[in-house]
Parts: structure tokens; sequence; C-alpha cells
């Protein structure tokens, strides 16, 4: 796989190619077997799973229930999605986690403050648009398990 699929015309396409290799290969398969194919490879059990998860609309970079890690002001953090709500049709996404761990939130060394649920802004790519003072953006999610697979 070159690019990432994030949409079902995108798995869709994938399919395509595989049949494409099978048949040069001399080994043809059905459109059915090559999208089942494609499911596999993206992790989910069946295409009917992926294709439920997949969508023709902008893609959300998280789904209530995922498994998400990344870095929080600039703090790796894992944890799970608690809430997602759209903002402006897809143009932004407020995401609240709650980390397994509390993350410590404070550079400095004299004190501490650890939060353990945050909410944040994110863009489709999974970086808030806020920003730390040194041009880090407060959120980042640098992988996604989905959790309905």
């Amino acid at each position: 796989m070159s690019s990432p699929i994030n949409t079902r015309e995108q798995a869709k396409a994938r399919a395509r190619e595989i049949r494409a290799v099978e048949a040069l290969a001399g080994h043809a398969i059905s459109h059915s077997a090559a999208l089942e194919r494609v499911a596999q490879e993206l992790g989910y059990r069946d295409w009917n799973t992926a294709s439920a998860r997949l969508s023709n609309l902008p893609e959300v970079p998280v789904q209530v229930g995922d498994r998400v890690s990344g870095l929080y002001l600039k703090k790796s953090f894992e944890g799970v999605v608690l809430a997602v709500r759209d903002i402006g049709g897809g143009s932004a996404f407020e995401v609240t986690l709650h980390f397994d761990e509390p993350v410590d939130v404070v550079e400095f060394e004299s004190f501490s403050a650890y939060r353990q649920r945050v909410t944040a802004t994110i863009s489709a790519d999974g970086s808030s648009w806020s920003k730390t003072s040194d041009g880090h953006p407060h959120m980042r999610l640098l992988s996604v398990a989905n959790g309905i697979v």
C-alpha cells in the first residue's frame, strides 16, 4: 500500500489493484475477495466492518472507543477516546481523551500538574491548532487503533 486509505473509494481502488496484481500472477480473484483482503490490510475483521468505518465524507481522525497515543503538551500519552464532536463540517473535531496514566503538563521541576482527562480541538490530521509558546501543537495524535474491530 503506497498511500493511506481513508475512504471507501480508496479502499475499492486498492481492491482493484490487488485484483490486477493477482491476475498478472495468474490467480484470478473476485472483487469481493479483494475487498476482504483490503479490510484485513487495514486491520478490520471483514469488509462490512471496514466499510462502516470508512467514509466518503471528511475523515474523522478518531471515534469513540479508539485507543490512541500521541503527545499532549509535548508529553507522551496513551489512552482512549471518550467523545468526538464535529466542528465546521469536518474542518475540526473536539475530542475528549482519557489517558491511561496521568500526564504532568508542567515543565518546571519545582511543581507538577497532572491531567488524565483532556478535551482538545484537532484537525483531520490529528494535530491541534492551538500551540505551545514554542510552536508545538497542544495535542498530536500519533497512532489510532479503532475500538470497533
